[in-house]
């Protein structure tokens, strides 16, 4: 059990502002662990005063987002956060955000560059294999949007798994539901064009083998030219598409 002292915080602040306050710090600082259990209601909202009203709900919050396990007649404990739980919740964040999934390709592409340069280093034999049975995969996907779309996100997935960051692993989970859409969505616009499909094979293939070659910065290069040489032909099968529907072909 936590021995916890009572907050000196703005009395402006909400009391469940309080309460996510004390949890988060908590965390940071270690004091708090998945599998502790939280003081009992009464004395948790003493010594955070907060009314036990406020204090439930601020912990029934919590356990949406996955962080808190609440057990009737038994208590609050701590939980690993669900990064599918918070990709739930950031994905309703950012989703009226205009642009949404240009944007996230940028976060994407921030976060892949630096994972392909620690996969480098880290990556493990199997870790390498995974990637490359993957990579097989998204070859014989290429006329199946959806599967394909999912064997993209897949691979690359398994390079940020492959960092070793958990980190970088949380962060880029949490923004799952919104990558794997930008992927459906983009082989949908080009998988009828062989020129498209070939290049974004090729490209794959050599993304993966500078991977496996333990190579930084061909890694990294290879694949900023891989976002950069696949935005292009998504942009040209757009304007050739409505080119040929201006002149009636």
């Amino acid at each position: 059990m936590l021995d916890i002292v009572r907050l000196d915080n703005d009395e402006a602040a909400s009391g469940a502002d309080r309460v996510f306050t004390f949890f988060r710090d908590r965390l940071l600082s270690g004091e708090l662990k998945a599998g502790d259990r939280l003081l009992g209601e009464r004395e948790l909202a003493l010594a955070l005063g907060v009314s036990r009203p406020v204090l439930r709900e601020a912990l029934r919050s919590l356990a949406m987002l996955g962080l808190l396990d609440i057990r009737h007649g038994r208590g609050a404990y701590v939980r690993s956060a669900d990064a599918s739980v918070l990709g739930q919740a950031l994905t309703l964040c950012l989703a009226p955000e205009p642009n949404i999934l240009d944007d996230v390709l940028q976060a994407r592409i921030a976060i892949e560059c630096q994972a392909i340069r620690l996969a480098c280093v880290r990556a493990s034999e199997r870790d390498l294999q995974a990637i490359a049975a993957l990579l097989d995969t998204l070859v014989d996907s290429l006329d199946d949007p959806e599967r394909g779309g999912g064997a993209d996100y897949a691979f690359h997935l398994a390079i940020v798994r492959a960092s070793g960051s958990g980190a970088l692993m949380k962060i880029y989970e949490a923004i799952s539901p919104l990558l794997m859409r930008s992927h459906v969505e983009r082989r949908r616009d080009t998988f009828r064009e062989p020129a498209i499909t070939s290049g974004l094979v090729d490209a794959h293939r050599q993304v993966f083998l500078a991977m496996a070659e333990r190579n930084p910065d061909a890694a990294e290069r290879r694949l900023r030219q891989h976002f950069e040489i696949g935005d292009g032909l998504r942009r040209n099968n757009l304007i050739s598409t409505y080119q040929a529907q201006g002149t009636g072909t």
